[in-house]
């Protein structure tokens, strides 16, 4: 941290509440606003009174409203993700190509494989803060859902707390449509249309994150359509629905069923994966590619579509 950076974060701050952040919790709100802040430093100067909302001592869930000034107290906090520059090609990917769909309620962009949707676990910046820093005029900007770094396609975001509660309450209620592209090793029959499997996580002594289809009676209910799009050698494109959204579902599913998905580094087929690897083609094959939600705004139905990357049409000529 710079010696001006850490005086600033040295001494009494005092933030305004805008238009975006109005009806958040003041936690939530101080976790956004004080990247780097432990949430176990963030409690505790609420606990202590030492954040003030307009000169008053407030909990943890108080609601802000816009217009509202909240004091935090001099802390020190660690490097910013924020400053961290974002590279010149990120920066005009996500400011150019890589939109797929914008209005002044939500913004939906084409996430390329290998880019981490936020920073943490040695992912300094990742998509969200990347936006941030690009796109500076935004006084609001969150992700309603999220998708894995390795995975490609559309992700949603919202401009304004309204509108984030509307679509994640449209995701709750299975109002949401989110279908995905995958090329997976083997002949996926057309007969199979959807796998209903409870999936848990499954114990790793590494602590890496993996999930499994869990024993009869324990896990959470979890179920995906599949319908297949096209064949290629010993490779199917295949298009899935998750109707549930757990970690990891279409993967675990797809690997269920016996036909993995190509490349993918926890659940896939290794020998065919590092066969493709060979030739260049190293990413895992899962796109988000449609998206299906109501303006949170004004209701009217929206329908956005992303294109895959030109890896999809080298593992066709590849597999054929």
């Amino acid at each position: 941290m710079s010696t001006a950076a850490a005086t600033d974060a040295l001494s009494v701050r005092y933030l305004d509440v805008t238009a975006g952040a109005d009806g958040q919790r003041l936690d939530n709100f101080l976790i956004t606003q004080l990247k780097g802040a432990p949430k176990t430093l963030v409690y505790r100067i609420i606990r202590k009174g030492e954040v003030r909302v307009n000169k008053k001592r407030a909990k943890a869930d108080t609601r802000l409203q816009a217009g509202d000034q909240v004091r935090v107290p001099p802390i020190r906090l660690t490097e910013k993700a924020a400053d961290t520059p974002v590279g010149n090609s990120l920066r005009e990917l996500l400011l150019g190509e890589a939109v797929c769909f914008e209005n002044d309620a939500v913004l939906v962009l084409n996430k390329p494989a290998g880019l981490a949707v936020h920073g943490g676990s040695g992912v300094r910046v990742g998509l969200i803060e990347a936006l941030r820093q690009v796109r500076p005029e935004l006084d609001f900007l969150e992700l309603v859902h999220r998708l894995d770094k390795d995975t490609s396609g559309c992700i949603l975001l919202a401009k304004s707390r309204k509108a984030l509660n509307i679509l994640q309450d449209q995701l709750r209620g299975k109002k949401m449509g989110k279908f995905y592209q995958a090329w997976v090793i083997g002949q996926w029959p057309v007969e199979l249309r959807e796998v209903n499997a409870p999936i848990d996580r499954a114990s790793s002594p590494s602590g890496e994150r993996l999930m499994r289809i869990a024993a009869e009676g324990e896990g959470k209910r979890s179920l995906t359509r599949f319908r297949v799009l096209k064949r290629a050698g010993n490779l199917t494109l295949i298009e899935a629905e998750p109707v549930t959204g757990r970690t990891h579902q279409i993967r675990v599913h797809a690997r269920f069923a016996g036909f993995p998905l190509l490349g993918d580094p926890k659940y896939g087929d290794e020998a065919t994966n590092e066969r493709f690897r060979k030739t260049g083609i190293s990413r895992m094959f899962l796109h988000a590619r449609r998206l299906v939600f109501n303006d949170p705004m004004t209701g009217e139905p929206v329908q956005v579509e992303a294109n895959a990357d030109t890896s999809w049409k080298q593992v066709e000529q590849q597999a054929g």
